[in-house]
């Protein structure tokens, strides 16, 4: 089952603008991320498995994506 959002602590990446548009926040969960829209957190979220969320963060900084 997964957590309910307001028990997740999300953060936003410090390359966020001051407008804050167009950010995803991102929240730890064992062996895993939740990912959610900045700008409608009450949407849900997406999990993704902790290796393929460092596969994906290593690709944008590496940038291969």
């Amino acid at each position: 089952m997964p957590e309910a959002p307001d028990s997740l602590a999300f953060r936003r990446s410090s390359y966020t603008t001051a407008r804050g548009q167009d950010c995803v926040e991102v929240a730890d969960l064992p062996g895993a991320a939740a990912v959610r829209d900045s700008k409608h957190p009450d949407a849900g979220y997406l999990v993704f498995p902790a290796a393929e969320w460092r596969a994906f963060v290593d690709a944008v900084k590496t940038g291969r994506l």
